[in-house]
């Protein structure tokens, strides 16, 4: 299958340019489904506090610093950002928000926000990966070493998670109290190598965002935007608060679109 583009523009200097190809990384969940995707460009960084306040006016982290990602944001909150965001740079909204009109598709029955959100064809502004681009990317695209976290093997090489995200190495199991005490937190943006692509936190730091509703994988590949209906959305990449096989590329998160963590955050894209 192929994922057509329409996307033709020039791209901030904070945004790196995926080529579009096939699936090579034999860990992929992608991996021998014959999914082609065209290229884009994506956010080379986490978006940051700094870059949020910038457009948003406003800062919801709970954890505060200039270049740490900014968290506290539910799917909603990533949605008019982008297109707030494409309004004060002088490009096209990507989205359409109906606030007033309830999302028929959304089958969530806890989510009283349910904004219908559509798109404008051609547009050029910033919007959220799919899942299938935001996996691609992770891999290393063209360029895949089939490494089974963003950049490499080790996840403490490459990824904050539980283990490695507070004033010393934690060992044992996982503990939420343990990780309190231990100061676990977002780290700033850019700490860890990037992968093939140059790009960074991939893996770990805070939990990312994508367009997708989660569904079946097979929904979220014959179609571009992904399943049409659902109750939860894709995130992808795990966070400073979890493990480390949440930050492997092809794990799969769920998440309401209406909740928000001090581990959920995200990136930008740009194109089709």
């Amino acid at each position: 299958m192929v994922v057509a583009s329409v996307y033709s523009a020039e791209a901030a200097d904070d945004l790196v340019w995926v080529k579009g190809g096939t699936f090579n990384n034999t860990n992929s969940a992608y991996s021998g489904k014959n999914v082609t995707l065209s290229s884009f460009y994506l956010g080379k960084y986490l978006v940051t506090e700094k870059e949020w306040m910038e457009v948003m006016s406003n800062n919801p982290s709970q954890f505060k610093g200039d270049n740490l990602p900014v968290e506290m944001v539910d799917w909603y909150d990533c949605i008019e950002y982008c297109d707030r965001r494409s309004t004060k740079e002088g490009l096209k909204p990507y989205y359409n928000i109906d606030q007033a009109k309830k999302d028929p598709d959304n089958t969530n029955d806890l989510d009283d926000i349910k904004w219908t959100v559509t798109f404008n064809a051609g547009a050029n502004g910033y919007r959220l990966p799919t899942e299938a681009e935001w996996e691609y990317a992770a891999e290393g695209g063209r360029k895949t070493m089939n490494y089974t976290y963003s950049g490499g093997n080790d996840a403490g090489e490459v990824a904050w998670y539980w283990r490695n995200a507070g004033d010393k190495y934690l060992n044992g199991f996982w503990d939420w109290h343990v990780i309190e005490m231990n100061y676990d937190r977002p780290k700033r943006v850019g700490g860890k190598p990037p992968n093939e692509l140059d790009l960074y936190d991939m893996s770990g730091n805070v939990r990312e965002w994508c367009w997708d509703w989660f569904g079946d994988l097979e929904s979220n590949v014959t179609d571009p935007r992904g399943s049409h209906s659902g109750a939860m959305r894709v995130w992808k990449g795990g966070g400073w608060i979890g493990d480390a096989f949440c930050c492997a590329s092809s794990f799969r998160g769920q998440y309401e679109p209406y909740n928000k963590a001090p581990d959920q955050g995200f990136r930008v894209c740009r194109g089709r």
